[in-house]
């Protein structure tokens, strides 16, 4: 196994991608509601400001800025994990010690105004990539919709015309 370091920049902001163990599972969506639930819980025990989100079946996409002398987002996910997987496998009537979401995340830290500019699209167009929708207003779960109320997106931004957006897992 690779001896892989993460960055942690106190008051930072990242890009995260999370995935569940089975990628064929729409687990994420389907227990939306859950998937809430558990991040609302976290966020009001350990505050942060989510940036952009964008939940698919299988894997999320979310830009988080932490506090200004706080550099734990691996604490974060592992609480949201930890509180979504054990309401999924209770719901699901799955074995205690089933794996919902894969142990690893994905993580890069913005490193300018474009690098999160960059990434904000790769969020929200995400749900196009993957071929859920022709358009990012189309789909439901992601903060495009706040975006486009904040005036940081026209509402018809995203459609099929979008192709290369310099963001993501490289």
């Amino acid at each position: 196994m690779p001896n892989y370091r993460r960055t942690y920049i106190p008051g930072g902001t990242y890009f995260f991608t999370v995935t569940l163990q089975d990628r064929q599972s729409d687990f994420l969506t389907r227990y939306i509601d859950t998937l809430r639930d558990a991040v609302r819980r976290v966020h009001q025990a350990r505050p942060l400001t989510i940036d952009a989100w964008c939940v698919l079946p299988d894997h999320l996409h979310a830009i988080w800025t932490l506090p200004q002398y706080d550099t734990d987002y691996s604490g974060r996910w592992r609480e949201i994990k930890k509180v979504f997987s054990k309401t999924v496998i209770a719901m699901e009537g799955l074995a205690r010690d089933a794996t919902i979401c894969q142990q690893r995340f994905w993580e890069h830290a913005i490193t300018s105004e474009q690098d999160f500019r960059n990434h904000m699209d790769y969020v929200h167009y995400n749900p196009v990539k993957h071929g859920w929708v022709n358009a990012v207003k189309d789909w439901p779960y992601s903060t495009f919709h706040r975006s486009v109320k904040e005036g940081v997106y026209p509402e018809d931004w995203g459609g099929k015309g979008v192709v290369d957006i310099r963001a993501g897992e490289r």
